[in-house]
C-alpha cells in the first residue's frame, strides 16, 4: 500500500474489521470493538426500531442473529480471494442471506469465479446455512464441540412441539435450568459436527414451522 490516501484506505478497513473501541469514553475495549463499527451501527438501528415499537412486534423483531460456536476455521482465504474489498463485500453479502437458495447460487458463483472451495469456505457457508436454520428454530446461541451441543433459546421460549424431540432423544438430550437445551453426541471430527448440528438444528426448524402452522393455519386471523 504505497499509493496516495493508501493509509486511509487501510486504516478504514481497520475500524470496519475490528472496531472503533468507546464512542462516548476513552476505552479502546468494549462492545463495539468486538462486533465491529457496521455490525454495531446495524444493531443500534435495530435496538432503536424494537424501542420506537415498544419493544414488541416491532420493526427489529425478525433481524436477530445467532450466535454459533463450531470450533472450525470459517473465512474466505487470502489465497482464495486475494482482493480485500473484494473479500468485505463477499462477507457482507454472505451476512445479509436469508434463504438456502440464495446460499447455494453463491457458492456456485465463488466455484465459477474463484475455482473449487477450500475448506475453510465449505465450512463457512455451512455454518451460514446453520444460523439460517437457528432463526428459524428460535435458537439465539448455539455451540457445539466433540461431545454435542448446547442450544439456548430466544427469549428462553421453546417451540411448540420441541418436547417430544426431546422425548425422543432419549437420556442423549436434557434441559438445563436455563432452558438451554443439551443434547449429547460423538462427533470425532469437524465434518462430522458441521452435519450433526446441520441434521439437528434442521429437525427443531421444520418443528417450529409446523408448530407456527397449526397456530396460525392459513387464512386464519392473527
Amino acid at each position: 500500500l504505497d499509493t496516495l490516501g493508501a493509509g486511509f484506505q487501510l486504516a478504514s478497513h481497520d475500524l470496519d474489521i475490528r472496531g472503533g473501541g468507546n464512542l462516548l469514553g476513552e476505552e479502546q475495549s468494549g462492545h463495539i470493538r468486538e462486533v465491529g463499527f457496521e455490525l454495531y451501527q446495524s444493531m443500534l438501528e435495530e435496538a432503536v426500531a424494537e424501542l420506537r415499537a415498544g419493544g414488541g412486534e416491532g420493526q427489529g423483531k425478525g433481524q436477530w442473529s445467532p450466535q454459533i460456536a463450531l470450533g472450525a476455521a470459517i473465512l474466505l482465504p487470502e489465497s482464495f480471494v486475494a482482493d480485500l474489498d473484494l473479500r468485505l463485500g463477499l462477507y457482507r453479502r454472505l451476512s445479509m442471506m436469508e434463504d438456502e437458495a440464495e446460499l447455494e447460487s453463491f457458492a456456485a458463483e465463488l466455484i465459477d469465479r474463484f475455482g473449487p472451495l477450500p475448506g475453510e469456505v465449505r465450512q463457512l457457508l455451512k455454518v451460514v446455512a446453520i444460523k439460517m436454520l437457528c432463526r428459524k428454530a428460535n435458537i439465539e446461541k448455539l455451540d457445539a464441540g466433540p461431545r454435542g451441543m448446547v442450544a439456548a433459546f430466544r427469549s428462553n421460549s421453546f417451540p411448540e412441539g420441541l418436547i417430544g424431540f426431546i422425548a425422543d432423544q432419549g437420556s442423549h438430550a436434557k434441559v438445563r435450568p436455563d432452558h438451554s437445551l443439551v443434547l449429547v453426541r460423538d462427533w470425532a471430527d469437524t465434518e462430522a459436527r458441521m452435519k450433526g448440528v446441520d441434521g439437528l438444528v434442521r429437525q427443531m426448524a421444520a418443528i417450529a414451522a409446523t408448530a407456527d402452522k397449526e397456530k396460525n393455519p392459513a387464512g386464519a386471523p392473527r
